[in-house]
Order: C-alpha cells, then sequence, then structure tokens
C-alpha cells in the first residue's frame, strides 16, 4: 500500500498577499494602483488585507496595469475560495470523525468498496464519497430518517451501517448495468427461463441471469454479505424503469440461493416501486411488509414447485434421496431446491439429504 499522500495545507492564502508583494516588486504604492485602475484606495486595500475578492473586472484592471494576466487573478481568487471551503470542511469533519467507529470498516476495506487511509479525515471523506453524500447528516438522512424505507426491516435497523454499505455497494454496481426499461412480461417470461437452469453451472446461469434480467428492466448483483447485515437479498426501484435485486449468497446452498431470488422477483412484479425489501433473518417490522413478504414467500415457492406437485411428493413415505432426485428431475429444477423446501416445511428433518445441496461462494480471484 502507497503511503504517498498530498499534501493538504489548513490555511487559504488570499490572492491580495500576492499582489501585495507585486506592488513591492515594481514600486508600486496601493494609491497608484488605486489611481490607475479606477478603484477606490479603501477597496484596493481592503483586496490587499484580504477582506475584499477579486472580481472579473478588477482582474481585468490589474492584467492592464501590472501585465499579470486577469487569468492568473481568477484563479488565485478561485483556489483561495476553494481552499477556504475546504478548510472549513476540513474542521466540520474532525467532529464527525469519530462516526466511522460505527461502520465494520476492515470489511469495507476487504471489498475494496473503500480505500485504507492513514489520515482520519480523509478517511472520512472516502465513506462519504462511496455513499455519494457531502457529509455525515446528510447520510443520516438518506439512511435513517424514521419515513426512509429502509427502516421497515429490522435487519437495517439492528446494523444500519452494516446493511446500508451493502445496499450501497449493490446500488453502485447496479448503476453501471446497462438495462432496458423495465417491461413486467419479459421479466416473467425470463423467470422461466431461469428456472430451467437452476440445474446449471454457476458459470452458465450467473451470465444468462443478469443478462435476461437486464433484458426486462432489472439490474440483477451479486454482493458478498457485511457482517451484521444478516441479509439474503434486498429488493429496490433505481428508477421508474429500473429495478435492483441483490443477492448476498448467505447460506451459500443453492436453495437459498434460488428461493431469494424468486422471492426478490415477486416483489417486483407484485409491489410497489416505492417499496424496499431487504430479506434477513431478522425478519420484518409492520404489519404490510409482512402481509408481502409472505406473498412473495408464496410466489417463489409455487413457481420452483407447483403447488399440486409438491402434496403428490410429501404423501410418498419415506421420501428417500432417490425419490427426490427423480422429482427434481421431472420438475426440471435442482435437487437442493426440493430438499430446502422440504427442510423448512419441516416434512424431512434438516439433517436429511443435504448432500443433494449444491454450495456456491463467491470467487475472490
Amino acid at each position: 500500500m502507497s503511503t504517498k499522500h498530498n499534501y493538504e495545507p489548513d490555511f487559504a492564502i488570499h490572492p491580495g498577499e500576492t499582489l501585495l508583494e507585486t506592488l513591492e516588486a515594481i514600486g508600486m504604492s496601493q494609491k497608484e494602483l488605486a489611481e490607475r485602475t479606477g478603484r477606490p484606495l479603501k477597496t484596493v486595500n481592503e483586496i490587499i488585507q484580504g477582506k475584499a475578492a477579486i472580481t472579473a473586472d478588477t482582474a481585468l484592471q490589474l492584467e492592464r496595469v501590472l501585465g499579470v494576466p486577469a487569468s492568473f487573478w481568477n484563479n488565485a481568487q478561485r483556489n483561495y475560495e476553494a481552499q477556504l471551503a475546504r478548510v472549513a470542511e476540513t474542521e466540520a469533519l474532525q467532529r464527525d470523525v469519530t462516526w466511522l467507529k460505527e461502520f465494520p470498516l476492515s470489511q469495507l476495506f476487504k471489498m475494496g468498496w473503500v480505500p485504507k487511509l492513514s489520515d482520519p479525515i480523509e478517511q472520512l471523506r472516502a465513506v462519504l464519497s462511496f455513499f455519494g453524500v457531502a457529509g455525515v447528516e446528510e447520510w443520516r438522512q438518506l439512511w435513517q430518517q424514521p419515513e426512509v424505507a429502509f427502516r421497515k426491516s429490522r435487519a437495517f435497523e439492528a446494523h444500519p451501517q452494516s446493511v446500508a454499505a451493502w445496499l450501497r455497494a449493490g446500488e453502485r454496481e447496479a448503476q453501471q448495468i446497462v438495462t432496458q426499461p423495465f417491461d413486467k412480461e419479459k421479466f416473467s417470461a425470463a423467470l422461466h427461463e431461469i428456472r430451467r437452469h437452476t440445474i446449471s453451472e454457476p458459470e452458465t446461469f450467473e451470465p444468462l441471469m443478469k443478462r435476461l434480467c437486464a433484458e426486462a428492466g432489472v439490474a440483477l448483483v451479486f454482493v458478498p454479505e457485511v457482517t451484521g447485515t444478516r441479509a439474503f437479498g434486498a429488493t429496490r426501484w433505481l428508477t421508474p424503469e429500473k429495478a435492483i435485486i441483490q443477492l448476498s449468497l448467505r447460506g451459500k446452498a443453492d436453495d437459498f440461493l434460488w428461493f431469494t431470488f424468486f422471492h426478490e422477483a415477486a416483489h417486483i412484479l407484485k409491489h410497489g416501486k416505492r417499496d424496499v425489501f431487504i430479506e434477513s433473518s431478522a425478519g420484518t417490522a409492520d404489519a404490510d411488509t409482512q402481509r408481502k413478504e409472505e406473498e412473495a414467500n408464496a410466489f417463489a415457492a409455487d413457481f420452483l414447485i407447483p403447488r399440486a406437485a409438491y402434496r403428490d411428493l410429501v404423501a410418498l413415505k419415506p421420501i428417500t434421496a432417490t425419490k427426490v432426485e427423480q422429482f427434481a428431475a421431472h420438475q426440471g429444477i435442482a435437487a437442493g431446491i426440493v430438499v430446502g423446501r422440504l427442510q423448512h416445511d419441516k416434512v424431512i428433518p434438516f439433517t436429511h439429504h443435504n448432500g443433494l445441496k449444491r454450495r456456491f461462494q463467491f470467487n475472490t480471484n
């Protein structure tokens, strides 16, 4: 890691100081400069004392009188004002630097989302830049106000900084994905095609899923879980024509992956564009959100395994691994999906048939 830093002075130099040095170098008094530029002596004196700015008109007059380009004076004034603003910002950030302790910074560094910096203020700037906000108060308004949709999830209430970081990483990735305007019929058709590929390997189904979703107006992103999020997936709308499905691979087994994906897809098909859903082991916070989650659960369960076929399977006693494999093959889905459903419904113990599940993880190469 490089230890090179750009020096940032904690003070600002007014261009009036440079003007004074220029006058002294050529032996011109402030009174003479005032006469030559047609400016009041008081104005010239205030510029030199740093109490007044060099305007564009004054810069042109200084160019004619002193032979120093107007662009030099304009740039000097702009640089002074910019540095003045940065000094003020630094003072404000200094008061907020302890806010960083609320974040799982080590994970943000590991993920490559935020650079690791030795200077606390620069570190704070990097975190704010990651979130695309000007300051800590703006972050709180965007993520923690009572009316913010994210707060409907208990997962967010329990670990707001971790969940916010995970959601923001997905948002940034989704913004780079080019999608067509959302088309409900195309998305429904895409889901049927994706279902047929639950038996495929990740190198086949992942690009296919992303392409089909993008063509229907949905950005699909896979983002590693941040400790504290406990999130399997999330759904929200970036624009009225672009939705995002974000998956974490939490649980790692294929039954979690596929159920979560189709659960999130249900939110897009059935629920409002102002809603934000975060699927987590922490559960949901209000009755309306709970109802929508149950609707999404039912959609995913029935879409993956038709209800009548599932009843026939449950009626088989005992449900052996061979019967599960045969049933899954007949349905055209991965056997792990069937095992996960049977375990969830307590038809079989959670210890049974786990060998039929496939496990996925993020490629760290």
